[in-house]
C-alpha cells in the first residue's frame, strides 16, 4: 500500500478545540499530511496556526463559543469561505467538572453535556449536510475518553457526555456511511494536558494511572495523529462506526 493514501493535499478539515493539547496536535498533524485546516474555537490558536505555517501548512482561524448551538452554521460556513469545502471535522472541544456524584450540581451538568455532546452532534449535522450537497462525502472524527467506555469516580456530565458520543458516532456512522461520510472516534487515553494537571501533580494518583499503563508514561499530544490522520484519509474509507483507542495499553490491561 503506497503511503498516498494517507495524502491530504487538497482537504479542507476543521478541528475544533485547536488552540492546545489534543487538539493542537491534531491540527499540525492533518496540517502536515497537506490538509488546509480550520482551528476552531473561543481562544486564540496563535501557537497552532504558528506550528502549521511552519510546516509550510495552510491554516485560518474561526473564533466560536463552542458551548452553544449558535455559532454552528457559522464555523461551517466560515470554515468553507476561507479554505474551500469542508472534507474532515473533528470534534475535540471538551470540558470537565469534577464533583462527587452526590454534590454534583444541575449548571455543571448542563455546561459539559452542551460542550461535549450537544454542540458536537451539531457540528457533525451541520459538515454532514455540507458533504451531501454535491455527494462528495467528507470524514468525521468524534474525540471520546476513556469514559465513553469505562465508568469513572467524579465526573459524571463527563462520562454521560462522552458515553453518548461513543453513541452517537456509531449511529451517524450507520446513518451516513451510505453517503460517502465516515465517522468515526478517537478514545484518548491518559495524556499530559491541562485537563490532567491535577492527577498528574498528585503523587499517588499519578502513580496508580502510571502502574496501570503498559507503556509506562503518560501520553504526548503527538501521539494522537497517526489516528487523526488515517481517520481523515482514504486510509479509512471502508472503516465506519469505530473507535480507536490511543491509550499505551489502558484497556488491553
Amino acid at each position: 500500500m503506497s503511503v498516498a493514501i494517507f495524502n491530504l493535499d487538497g482537504r479542507t478539515a476543521a478541528v475544533t478545540g485547536a488552540n492546545t493539547g489534543l487538539g493542537q496536535a491534531i491540527a499540525v498533524a492533518l496540517a502536515a499530511a497537506g490538509a488546509r485546516v480550520a482551528l476552531v474555537g473561543r481562544s486564540p490558536p496563535d501557537e497552532t496556526a504558528a506550528k502549521i505555517a511552519g510546516l509550510g501548512g495552510e491554516s485560518a482561524v474561526v473564533m466560536a463559543d463552542l458551548s452553544a448551538t449558535a455559532s454552528v452554521d457559522r464555523v461551517i460556513a466560515e470554515t468553507e469561505s476561507a479554505l474551500g469545502p469542508i472534507d474532515v471535522l473533528v470534534n475535540n472541544a471538551g470540558i470537565i467538572r469534577r464533583a462527587d456524584a452526590l454534590d454534583f450540581g444541575e449548571s455543571d451538568w448542563d455546561d459539559v453535556l452542551a460542550t461535549n455532546l450537544k454542540v458536537p452532534f451539531f457540528l457533525a449535522q451541520a459538515a454532514a449536510r455540507s458533504m451531501t450537497k454535491d455527494k462528495r462525502g467528507g470524514k468525521i472524527i468524534n474525540v471520546c475518553s476513556l469514559l465513553s467506555l469505562q465508568g469513572g469516580i467524579r465526573v459524571p456530565s463527563y462520562t454521560a457526555s462522552k458515553s453518548g458520543l461513543a453513541g452517537l458516532t456509531r449511529l451517524l456512522a450507520n446513518e451516513w456511511a451510505a453517503a460517502g461520510i465516515n465517522v468515526n472516534g478517537i478514545v484518548p487515553g491518559y495524556f499530559a494536558t491541562s485537563n490532567t494537571v491535577a492527577l498528574r501533580e498528585d503523587p499517588e494518583r499519578n502513580r496508580q494511572i502510571l502502574e496501570r499503563i503498559p507503556a509506562g508514561r503518560w501520553g504526548d499530544p503527538a501521539d494522537l495523529g497517526g489516528a487523526a490522520v488515517f481517520l481523515a484519509s482514504a486510509a479509512s474509507d471502508y472503516v465506519h462506526g469505530v473507535l480507536i483507542p490511543v491509550d499505551g495499553g489502558w484497556l488491553a490491561r
